[in-house]
């Protein structure tokens, strides 16, 4: 039995997601809590220290160098 060929108009395994669709920018402010669960850490004193740090040096981007 042959194999169908893939339908060129769906969309494609092989084709990259295009980069304004992989943001995720919510046009809010980025809360530490929010670094810290993007990073897949617990909420704790020490990691939203952490957070705070990151987020006075990088802003915002420091979010979204961790989403995809």
């Amino acid at each position: 039995m042959p194999t169908p060929e893939p339908d060129a108009s769906g969309p494609s395994e092989d084709r990259a997601t295009p980069d304004d669709l992989l943001h995720t920018s919510t046009g809010t402010d980025v809360s530490p809590e929010d670094l810290v669960l993007a990073a897949g850490r617990d909420v704790n004193p020490r990691n939203l220290a952490w957070a705070r740090r990151k987020l006075e040096t990088e802003g915002a981007a420091a979010l979204e160098k961790l989403l995809p």
